[in-house]
């Protein structure tokens, strides 16, 4: 086999092993008409959402409706009842079958409307067995796209609602009957049609398909060489240039699969080259990437929910998350750097580096609908509005020059395209209305809040602690969407009730949602960095971990401290509780890679990581002790340091 057959068959077998991971592209692809069928559906899907966005929305049942019976028909013919069912010119007929029966509970919703709301109510027997296909169906949606932890999820609480007569203690409650369930899941904004479903049928999909024009210009690619022009030369260079791209990527790709997919094809090989092992290249990789989600200002779509539930502008959950994300991947940048003098390991040189002045020179006009979507942002615009002055403006934008400009072609390969990338959130949405439902149904929000009080004994930091469990486990099987829905009506409520501050409650168990994706033994983000680097998965997911350290720390920072959320602080307050989580930050790293100035003794790893932590608690004795022991290590550090320079 040749260099070039041996190349294909690697790629190719990345990719397979990625899109077995990420569930969100085992999509389907169809020819002949087929093909152009689905591709038809997508442009309408599309065209739906920004006219709606242009002239404004329906009733909120109606626009969820819509909504709905475009995107489960679409995962109906995408997502195949089995993987071996992908035909190459035709739609299986199962799928094809339950595609046309997906459109019908949403449609008869829609062309019911008007009746359905005079009977208030008083429902009949076809709306009860229309309501019935319609939960079942996106129950079977859930499970094609987002998998069987959702739908076992999805399950136990709908169990719940019927098994609360025989649940003894606080969680038991009278039970209700399938009529009562069925009507509050389908017929109400409580269910299926909740807030969840209502965020996805608006500002999400919007700003979806907004990533989806943005790549489609190149501006990843745009990303990737900015960030190799001004880390590429550092030491450890390339490990740098992955953080900043990552970050940078986030905007586009709200996916931690997909991020590590799209960056890590380019910057996991130019780290290997350098010297890093093939895990520690897989995990600075997976860490950076799953962090696009926390990277203001355009954020994954569970902070587009948190805004909704938490009842405040989008602008202020990104002032919220804009310090807890620097740190965040300043704590990945201080690993890569520790790492890189322990392994004397150097940048690339500069003459092989692409140049800034000439980068932004030929596609620096390609970022111009960021910066300007940031400015209506912080101006008083909505996200609709905002997300779709965005989209017109990237078209507009990559016409300004030849070798960016987009066909038409292209422009509407762009509007399936975001069709497409919008079916995991939808299908994520609308299941975790399911969710909602039972908890508004049965009161088993309060109920489990209590619960966990309980358990806890009151304890502030084992409230944190068992929130913190919850997230992460659901995180292992629950995208981000469904995960901090469900963390957010059970146990943030129980942060809440100890006095945490409801935007730094929802908050924790947002971070907490995401950095799953780097957690063993589920941590999909960094199996996909391993499939790429040729490493072994589950070390790859402990030095992604070790990594992201940060992620695991700053919630509870942010909470003990609120004013890193930016909350009802002043300037000074803000300045100094960000100076010493810096310098707390430098001593966790240096702790974890071992290294600072010199090689670290066992002893000096567990007095710098205890440093650390007193400075990230928020406190002045605290930060007065840690500074003090780390002034002493620091010391001690470099007369090491001077004796081996002689």
């Amino acid at each position: 086999m040749t260099d070039n057959g041996r190349e294909q068959a690697a790629n190719s077998s990345i990719a397979e092993a990625i899109r077995e991971l990420d569930r969100e592209a085992r999509t389907a692809e169809y020819g002949g008409i087929s093909a152009k069928l689905i591709s038809f559906i997508a442009i309408c899907f599309s065209l739906f959402q920004l006219y709606t966005g242009l002239f404004g929305v329906l009733d909120a049942q109606l626009q969820r409706a819509v909504h709905l019976a475009f995107g489960l028909v679409l995962v109906y013919l995408l997502y195949p009842i089995r993987p071996q069912h992908r035909l190459r010119f035709a739609v299986h007929p199962i799928d094809a079958a339950l595609a046309l029966l997906a459109a019908v509970p949403p449609l008869y919703l829609i062309m019911n409307y008007h009746e359905l709301v005079l009977r208030a109510g008083n429902f009949t027997s076809t709306d009860f067995g229309v309501g019935l296909l319609g939960v079942l169906l996106v129950i079977e949606a859930a499970r094609r796209v987002v998998g069987i932890p959702m739908v076992t999820v999805v399950g136990i609480f709908l169990a719940y609602a019927f098994l609360g007569p025989y649940i003894p203690g606080i969680l038991g409650h009278r039970g209700v009957t399938w009529e009562q369930l069925v009507s509050h899941l389908f017929y109400t904004t409580e269910g299926v049609f909740g807030i969840p479903l209502g965020v996805s049928s608006t500002f999400i999909f919007l700003f979806i398909l907004f990533g989806a024009y943005l790549e489609s210009t190149g501006l990843g690619h745009f990303f990737i060489d900015l960030a190799n022009a001004v880390a590429g030369w550092a030491r450890g260079g390339p490990a740098k240039v992955a953080v900043l791209s990552s970050g940078l990527m986030g905007t586009v790709s709200g996916s931690s699969v997909a991020n590590v997919a799209g960056t890590g094809s380019f910057t996991i090989p130019m780290m290997r080259k350098l010297g890093y092992n093939r895990e520690f290249a897989g995990a600075v990789e997976a860490a950076a990437s799953t962090g696009g989600q926390l990277m203001p200002p355009i954020m994954g779509a569970a902070a587009f929910l948190m805004a909704e539930f938490v009842s405040v502008p989008y602008m202020e959950i990104v002032k919220a998350a804009t310090i807890p994300a620097l740190l965040y991947f300043l704590g990945i940048w201080l690993g890569i750097h520790f790492e890189a003098r322990r392994k004397n390991l150097q940048g690339v040189p500069r003459d092989q580096l692409p140049k800034t002045l000439q980068i932004f020179r030929e596609r620096g006009h390609l970022a111009i609908p960021l910066v300007i979507i940031i400015y209506l942002l912080v101006s008083g615009y909505t996200p609709m509005r905002a997300a779709l002055m965005g989209i017109f403006l990237t078209v507009a934008a990559a016409m300004l020059r030849r070798s960016t400009r987009l066909s038409p072609r292209q422009i509407l390969q762009g509007l399936i395209d975001g069709a497409r990338n919008m079916l995991s959130v939808l299908t994520a949405c609308a299941a975790a209305g399911i969710i909602i439902g039972v908890v508004t149904l049965t009161g088993v929000g309060l109920k489990m809040a209590s619960a966990l009080l309980d358990l806890s004994g009151g304890n502030f930091l084992a409230v944190l602690f068992f929130t913190m469990l919850t997230s992460l486990l659901l995180g292992m099987g629950v995208p981000t969407t469904a995960n901090y829905v469900i963390t957010s009506t059970i146990a943030a409520p129980a942060l809440i009730q100890l006095g945490v501050p409801i935007l730094a409650a929802h908050m924790f168990v947002f971070y907490f949602g995401i950095i799953a994706d780097v957690t063993p033994p589920v941590a999909l983000a960094a199996y996909a960095g391993s499939a790429i680097s040729g490493g072994n998965a589950l070390k790859t997911g402990v030095q992604a971990s070790k990594l992201a350290i940060a992620a695991f720390l700053i919630p509870y920072m942010f909470v003990a401290s609120p004013v890193l959320l930016m909350l009802h602080a002043d300037v000074l307050s803000v300045l100094l509780a960000l100076a010493t989580a810096i310098i707390g930050m430098i001593a966790i790293s240096s702790s974890l890679i071992g290294y600072l100035l010199v090689k670290e003794t066992t002893w000096e790893r567990c007095f710098f990581a205890l440093s650390g932590i007193c400075l990230i608690d928020a406190g002045t004795l605290t930060d007065l002790v840690g500074l003090g022991v780390l002034a002493l290590l620091f010391l001690n550090q470099y007369r090491r340091w001077r004796r081996e320079q002689k």
